[in-house]
């Protein structure tokens, strides 16, 4: 059984210590320039939260990340992007966005779009970080989503979406076009892999609004 672990935040949605990952996350996820540290126990969360927060060289900070999940540190591909979308209604205005695993930085960020799905921006974002790998000439890094469905139609190279076009979704059905001509011109070989919700919790890109 894993041993009860606190988080203070510093800088997020609501300062202060946190007795869960997931509660953790609503406050950070999303939230540039987020400041947050795990402890083991409550006096030393405490006892931090009352000190100004440190700032971290980048091995500390992955090292703080990787706290984070030390109970699965073996199963994750540490070096990757996770991507995740939002969506206000069905449809409804959509958003997605890229997170790095590592460092919790927001690489991208996309829309609101009027009148989208979910599974459309779910779709959008693991072929935005597609191409970003490309543009910046990442071999190696992988993408986590947490969308089988959206994942299956990036293996299909389509987005079979039943969504019907308006006048306000033009937007993106533009962007789905340019997303399957995208993959039907490209090839890619990195790994686009599953998060596994119910073991790790909210994928980190999450947008925390659920």
């Amino acid at each position: 059984m894993a041993k009860q672990k606190f988080y203070v935040v510093w800088k997020g949605r609501i300062p202060g210590v946190y007795t869960s990952w997931e509660e953790c996350q609503q406050q950070i996820k999303g939230f540039k320039d987020a400041q947050f540290k795990s402890f083991k126990t409550k006096e030393t969360a405490e006892l931090a939260f009352s000190r100004p927060f440190e700032k971290t060289d980048a091995k500390d900070k992955r090292a703080q990340i990787s706290n984070l999940y030390l109970d699965f540190k073996d199963e994750i591909v540490w070096d990757s992007i996770c991507v995740d979308a939002a969506c206000s209604g069905n449809p409804g205005p959509m958003e997605y966005q890229g997170i790095d695993l590592q460092s919790q930085q927001i690489i991208f960020h996309a829309g609101p779009y009027d009148d989208g799905t979910n599974n459309i921006g779910e779709f959008l974002s693991i072929v935005h970080a597609l191409a970003y790998f490309e543009q910046n000439h990442m071999r190696d890094k992988a993408i986590y989503s947490d969308s089988a469905i959206a994942m299956g139609w990036i293996k299909r190279k389509k987005c079979n979406t039943k969504l019907k076009k308006t006048g306000k979704n033009h937007k993106i059905f533009e962007l789905i076009t340019r997303a399957e001509h995208w993959l039907k011109l490209h090839q890619f070989d990195c790994d686009i892999l599953k998060w596994d919700t119910d073991r790790w919790g909210e994928i980190p890109a999450d947008f925390g609004r659920k």
